[in-house]
């Protein structure tokens, strides 16, 4: 367990205020995050829930240890939208399910997402749902009507606590295909089990079906993360705003009354809605941005960063100027790298260097990324003030360059460039950044630019220099002129 200067807190949605995070047990931590129904792409407001839980995992693994955090975060591989689909196209349901479910992998892994500790998928924990619903059946929480099993809300008087909703208020909520409201007692009632669909089912002991949105996510978490201990209750239930009523909701009271617990999470931490301009995404106004076709364009760390550019519990505003403004900072920054690479040679600073920890603590405060951006971009310029001082005083007076100056200076930089691998930033090697996914035949056309230039400068040949810079300028990259010969970047 890492020491640091200020606890972490975090806004807890049930309680609605900014708390001291304290896990049940420092040497496991549990986490859970609502992954995607894998029936098509995942779009950037997917991708925003994703990368807030991995910075959050991030931030728990640097605090308590790696082996200490158990991420959670499923895949839901049977819904009524994936059994349509395999109907309409003829594809079976498990082709379908396995396609985007690794192109969801792949698309986070873009983003720097680290792999959760479990990925539990739902049609494997199918006999854990049923396990729940006949607890809940037996307690007398779930009823039977016209072959579906529904949860009744009046029997757990703290519905709504999260979401603030009260019972009387409460009209619908039900998912699309869950049942009419005519089958209820309640309208706030959920579907634990339905029907078989297209010949789609699991046989239960309260007949053949196919199980309800909610409470997949209830019997997969307990699987996952409580299974094995005293308690059912999770420290950290990770998600979009967007599934706090009626998803999270209804977890909750399903949770608590088949595992006789007062709590299914001490922590709830939702992400705000993404926006694409002035409004929201949504497939009825034509506007979703698959985060499968950003990648194409820009790199994911560029598309991570301008994730995090806003506060998690706000709204972002997502555009093109966004990713340009966010990869030119990371350009910036990789810059600083580069410049510096042989004097810093490892540059993950160790964690008890006061710099890191002061740079670290701005994530400590409710994950407040702006700021970090904000104090790293302030830090960035000090440090390397500092270090570009110490290499001109070396320099000038023929000192060492393993000097004890330097080694400060490396020091501090060190600890700005450490900070980064919290976030999942500057992952890459500096070179390969500016180089970018060029291709061999590309690199030697651009090494050849480079080397023609550099020759041309040392006959102080203008011209023909000149001419090696607008050709490659032509092409799409950049070259620069350093004390050791031309190289080349992507512009």
């Amino acid at each position: 367990m890492t020491d640091q200067t200020h606890p972490l807190t975090l806004y807890n949605s049930l309680t609605r205020t900014k708390e001291q995070f304290v896990p049940q047990d420092p040497k496991r931590v549990t986490m859970y995050n609502c992954g995607p129904t894998v029936y098509s792409y995942a779009h950037i407001g997917n991708a925003r829930a994703a990368v807030v839980a991995d910075v959050l995992f991030r931030v728990l693994r640097h605090i308590y240890g790696e082996d200490a955090v158990v991420y959670a975060r499923n895949i839901t591989d049977v819904d009524d939208r994936i059994i349509q689909s395999s109907k309409e196209t003829g594809f079976p349901i498990s082709e379908i399910t396995e396609k985007y479910a690794r192109i969801y992998n792949e698309d986070l892994a873009g983003l720097n997402c680290l792999a959760p500790t479990h990925q539990p998928h739902a049609t494997k924990h199918i006999d854990d749902m049923i396990a729940m619903i006949s607890d809940l059946i037996e307690k007398g929480n779930a009823y039977e009507s016209d072959g579906h099993m529904f949860f009744d809300v009046s029997t757990y008087e703290a519905y709504g606590a999260l979401s603030g909703n009260t019972l009387d208020a409460l009209r619908g909520g039900d998912r699309v295909g869950e049942g009419e409201v005519a089958r209820k007692r309640n309208a706030a009632d959920f579907v634990l089990w339905k029907p078989e669909l297209h010949g789609v089912g699991w046989d239960a002991p309260f007949g053949r079906g196919r199980p309800g949105w909610h409470i997949e996510c209830s019997a997969m978490a307990k699987a996952t993360l409580t299974e094995t201990l005293e308690t059912d209750v999770i420290d950290i239930h990770c998600g979009g705003v967007d599934l706090k009523f009626p998803h999270h909701e209804n977890e909750i009271a399903q949770s608590c009354c088949a595992n006789n617990e007062d709590k299914f999470a001490n922590y709830w931490v939702h992400n705000e809605f993404l926006n694409m301009g002035s409004e929201k995404m949504s497939k009825s106004l034509g506007n979703v941005t698959l985060v499968h076709d950003l990648l194409k364009e820009w790199d994911g760390e560029v598309i991570r960063l301008a994730l995090l550019k806003a506060h998690y519990r706000s709204e972002l505003n997502w555009s093109e100027d966004l990713l340009r403004e966010s990869k030119a900072q990371i350009d910036g920054w990789y810059r600083s790298l580069l410049l510096r690479k042989k004097e810093l040679g490892d540059f993950y600073s160790d964690k008890s260097d006061s710099h890191f920890i002061n740079m670290t603590n701005l994530l400590f405060d409710d994950l407040d990324t702006p700021e970090w951006i904000g104090g790293v971009s302030d830090f960035s310029e000090k440090s390397t003030e500092e270090f570009e001082s110490v290499i001109s005083i070396i320099t000038e007076n023929n000192w060492e360059r393993n000097s004890t100056n330097l080694a400060g200076a490396i020091g501090v930089l060190k600890a700005f460039l450490g900070t980064f691998h919290i976030l999942g930033l500057l992952q890459k090697d500096p070179e390969e950044w500016f180089k970018g996914n060029t291709s061999s035949d590309d690199q030697a056309e651009f090494d050849a630019i480079a080397k023609r230039r550099e020759t041309a400068r040392a006959a102080k040949d203008w011209p023909a220099a000149d001419a090696a810079r607008d050709e490659a300028k032509a092409l799409g990259i950049v070259l620069e002129d350093g004390p050791e010969g031309t190289s080349w970047r992507k512009a």
